[in-house]
């Protein structure tokens, strides 16, 4: 890794320490008054902090998902909405399994009937 990739860079794929994604929120949150926008901001403490812009601004957009103060889905809710997609799919595969099984079984108890 070269000294311009970031530490957690997309070659990585270790997710950043929850500590460093809240310092870097509430930096954003703490100093928007010290910049002409938002988006500066954003640049600036993300160059700071070690992170590219686009992670910090997800960051600040679901921060304020979580608060209340933007719509979508809350971070909560996204991990509970995976799970239950990820036990849809298990249910879904026992189900046909299930199918599978009943279909061969009937197909046995007939031939056995037939003879």
């Amino acid at each position: 890794m070269d000294a311009a990739s970031p530490p957690n860079g997309p070659k990585s794929r270790k997710p950043y320490p929850p500590e460093l994604k809240e310092r870097s929120v509430r930096m954003v949150k703490d100093h928007r008054g010290d910049y002409p926008s938002r988006m500066a901001a954003i640049r600036s403490v993300a160059t700071k902090m070690g992170v590219h812009w686009t992670t910090l601004h997800a960051w600040t957009k679901q921060a304020e998902t979580d608060a209340g103060k933007r719509p979508g889905l809350t971070t909560e809710e996204t991990e509970e909405l995976r799970q239950l997609r990820r036990e849809n799919k298990e249910l879904r595969r026992a189900n046909e399994i299930l199918k599978s099984a009943s279909a061969f079984f009937a197909a046995e108890f007939d031939g056995r009937h037939s003879k």
